[in-house]
């Protein structure tokens, strides 16, 4: 039997007009095919592997970064000898959120959120890497990785698309950073090690904190730019 072939789609920042609609499923639900829409498929990933598998709630998958973020999707290809109305299945996604970001603190001292600024500007920019799901059929083939390295190639080229990304949120008149590289994770402290393989550090003055019921941990890697 051949090995699988897979191939990765790019989603643009959908932008506030574009509605974004969580499909729900169940434990029982098949692996669905393409939608016909990446942006679809990339929130049918999310929903099947964070909803539906880590019961992590509908309401706090879709965030307000969603609009102003990079999404990428891996897609498994049918073998040239299946029917010819077999389609290509969505199978692993995620998402790099540009800067700015909250502040660190929202998350470990949730309590004091009213009185943090709604933005971090002071420290150095940084982009994000989140919602790294791989449907559970598909582990075992190293696309977490493919998915990490894919978005921090596109990183790497694109700082200009990134920082205008940034003043679109902090605004033009504000003194502007550049961004210079610096990458950010929020993992899950079960993937820890996959991602210090692929170069990142955990930085324990960020301390470990709770999303969803499930314990993460900040880890920090450095791309050399293009």
């Amino acid at each position: 039997m051949s090995p699988p072939t897979f191939t990765t789609t790019l989603i643009p920042p959908p932008g506030k007009s574009t509605p974004l609609n969580l499909p729900i499923f169940t434990t029982t639900t098949p692996t669905p095919s393409s939608s016909g829409s990446p942006l679809t498929d990339a929130l049918t990933i999310r929903s099947l592997v964070f909803v539906t598998e880590q019961n992590c709630t509908p309401e706090g998958e879709i965030d307000n970064d969603d609009v102003r973020s990079w999404q990428w999707v891996i897609y498994h290809e049918p073998q040239p000898s299946t029917t010819p109305t077999e389609t290509k299945t969505p199978v692993a996604v995620i998402r790099l959120v540009p800067p700015p970001h909250e502040p660190h603190e929202v998350l470990t001292h949730p309590e004091s959120a009213g009185s943090l600024p709604k933005w971090d500007t002071d420290h150095e920019p940084y982009v994000k890497l989140t919602r790294v799901a791989v449907l559970k059929e598909w582990r075992g083939y190293g696309l977490g990785r493919k998915l990490v390295e894919e978005a921090l190639e596109w990183a790497r080229g694109n700082g200009g698309e990134i920082e205008r990304a940034c003043a679109e949120v902090v605004g033009e008149e504000r003194e502007k950073k550049a961004w210079k590289g610096l990458v950010l994770v929020h993992a899950q402290t079960q993937v820890e090690r996959m991602y210090v393989r692929m170069g990142f550090e955990t930085d324990e003055g960020l301390g470990r904190w709770d999303e969803e019921g499930i314990e993460h941990v900040g880890m920090w890697r450095r791309v050399q730019l293009s």
